[in-house]
């Protein structure tokens, strides 16, 4: 594994640390507060999610036309502007909706720079590891996050300023290197819409889109049901609460990430589809308890299922992507999709939610329409397949 690696395990680390830190100390100043609206939080989830869709044309050509190391700082920066402006009481979802921009920035060059630091033989280990780098950072800050908003939302956001900029430094150590791709001429919009024509042609590719966005989409939606349902269901009364119930998320999708890289190999990505039945199966078992340790627990299956299906997905992308029209422009791609996934889902949950449909219901539908998807998505998928 190449050397290189390691610092740009930390700074992502940090950097995705600060992105859940930030989340969950929005979520203690809606949860402080009497005047903001139940659906002020999946509305929130939203606005972050637009910026993904919407700049999705761009993103992926600027991560494969400049070094990604140098994007990588460029997003942390205006990660930090976002945070910056929520210390500065403005309001919560346009700045929130500033991270959001800085994210989608940060995810093409993120994911697009592993092909240039691992091969063919290592992809499916560097992805493990940065997924289970990033659950990990998931997880400290979302119980971190919470627990110092809980004290102080001031010093919770000042945190997160420092660790985008810590980020940003360490970043500053990865190799400056342009692999450009053949660009499609004209408009950008229309040359996005022909890279999504040409990535789609095999069964392959379609399923490493579309599992990629069937994941994020039930992962999102999940845990802003979570929100609403743990105070009702397991009677949690603040943001430290519900993040503790959803390390045991975290920490399973971690498993999962260390477990798959032997189980599921990129010539076998078929298998990929029953770590995600199994994925919608504990969902569904999630919406039926009423309790907080069988919660923890099915939460755990629920990450370890999840963790085992989107880490050999992200790596087929990736290098299907880097042999066609560029790892960035894949991984933004991929963005594009999963997030007008997670705007679909987290609004359809939002507008639910408006109009007063139960948490525990909402949750059994989730797991209903996960599975119901994946079998959509696995249909024409070869076995042994590489191409």
């Amino acid at each position: 594994m190449n050397k290189q690696i390691y610092p740009l395990l930390i700074a992502q680390f940090l950097s995705a640390f600060a992105d859940n830190a930030i989340l969950f100390t929005v979520i203690a100043m809606v949860m402080q507060s009497t005047q903001l609206p139940g659906w002020y939080v999946p509305a929130l989830q939203s606005v972050f999610l637009v910026a993904f869709v919407v700049l999705a044309p761009w993103v992926g050509g600027f991560a494969d036309n400049h070094p990604k190391s140098r994007v990588l700082i460029i997003a942390n920066l205006i990660k930090a502007a976002g945070a910056g402006l929520l210390l500065c009481n403005v309001e919560p979802l346009i700045a929130y909706c500033i991270v959001g921009v800085g994210a989608a920035v940060y995810s093409p060059a993120k994911y697009g720079i592993l092909p240039e630091l691992a091969g063919h033989e290592f992809l499916v280990k560097a992805n493990s590891w940065i997924e289970g780098s990033t659950i990990l950072a998931i997880l400290m800050g979302m119980i971190v996050g919470a627990k110092v908003a809980d004290y102080s939302i001031v010093w919770a956001l000042t945190g997160t300023i420092v660790m985008f900029t810590a980020s940003a430094l360490i970043t500053l150590s990865l190799p400056v290197r342009i692999l450009k791709h053949e660009t499609i001429p004209g408009s950008r919009i229309m040359a996005f819409w022909k890279e999504i024509g040409a990535f789609f042609i095999t069964p392959r590719s379609r399923f490493a889109i579309l599992g990629g966005s069937l994941f994020w989409a039930a992962a999102a939606t999940l845990r802003v049901i979570i929100v609403v349902w743990a105070p009702l269901v397991l009677l949690s009364k603040n943001a430290t609460e519900i993040a503790e119930l959803t390390l045991f998320l975290a920490v399973g999708i971690i498993a999962g990430s260390a477990l798959v890289p032997r189980m599921i190999p990129l010539e076998h990505l078929r298998r990929a589809r029953i770590p995600a039945y199994l994925m919608a199966a504990f969902i569904i078992v999630l919406s039926l308890m009423d309790s907080i340790w069988p919660a923890r627990f099915t939460l755990f299956f629920i990450g370890m299922m999840g963790g085992m299906f989107i880490v050999p997905v992200n790596a087929a992308l990736q290098e299907i992507g880097q042999q066609s029209i560029g790892s960035g422009s894949a991984v933004a791609l991929q963005g594009f999709f999963q997030n007008l996934a997670m705007l679909l889902a987290v609004g359809g949950y939002t507008f639910a939610a408006a109009h007063h449909i139960a948490p525990v219901a909402a949750m059994f539908v989730l797991g209903a329409l996960v599975f119901g998807a994946t079998f959509l998505v696995s249909l024409h998928l070869p076995d042994n397949q590489q191409k």
